[in-house]
């Protein structure tokens, strides 16, 4: 679905990710990790077009090459993405918030997918709610319907269980694997916490320092990868 191939990118003088490969297939979720400054959040940037590559090759599905492409011009090929930190309009309503990403729909709906509410009930019963009123687990769910409401074929999850409360992140690694396993969908995620990444992921790559170290089918996730390379 999604293929990275000797990417290089660089913040000024620093060089953050150097010649990485990666590997994103079709109805599974793969899960990248690393410790912190590793350039994960980077990757999924450059993936997006919101950081220029130096050099290298992105390409999606059976689309053209990514590089050159805008962001909005991702979005409307179908790859949906929810930021680290959620990013949603806090003095908008949950239905405002939503309606939002249905700007980059292929197709041109403007109507928000029933399955939106199907798969998070509470952005239905708070639709008229403002963003910033909402629990930060009820920020992530309204996020990721965000992403959703242009039906994508590829979803990016930057740490998705980043600072909420754990009977949330259990539910969202629910819709991950019914939206793999019903819907077909193909998800490239970012997520520190071992236990979410073993439950809910099919594989792993490991990064350090912008470049791959290792991947594999979640079942090789090893205790001695994870002391090299994932332990602090």
């Amino acid at each position: 679905m999604l293929t990275v191939d000797k990417l290089n990118q660089y913040y000024g003088e620093s060089h953050t990710l150097w010649d990485l490969d990666l590997d994103v297939p079709t109805g599974r979720c793969t899960c990248v990790m690393g410790r912190n400054g590793v350039g994960k959040t980077t990757l999924l940037k450059a993936v997006m077009g919101e950081v220029a590559v130096a050099s290298g090759s992105i390409r999606f599905a059976e689309e053209a090459e990514l590089t050159k492409r805008r962001v909005e011009d991702r979005a409307r090929m179908g790859i949906g993405y929810v930021p680290q930190g959620r990013q949603i309009f806090p003095l908008m309503t949950v239905e405002e918030n939503l309606r939002t990403g249905l700007a980059a729909r292929r197709d041109g709906k403007r109507n928000i997918p029933e399955r939106v509410f199907e798969l998070f009930p509470v952005l239905a019963e708070m639709k008229h709610r403002r963003g910033g009123d909402l629990s930060g687990g009820q920020q992530q769910q309204l996020a990721i319907g965000r992403a959703l409401v242009i039906e994508p074929r590829l979803l990016i999850l930057d740490e998705p269980g980043e600072g909420i409360q754990p009977n949330i992140v259990t539910q969202i690694g629910g819709v991950i694997r019914k939206l793999i396993d019903e819907d077909g969908l193909t998800v490239l995620l970012v997520e520190q916490k071992l236990p979410f990444a073993r439950k809910y992921a099919d594989g792993f790559v490991i990064m350090n320092r912008g470049r791959r170290l290792a991947k594999g089918d979640i079942g090789e996730l090893s205790n001695a990868l994870i002391k090299e390379h994932l332990t602090v």
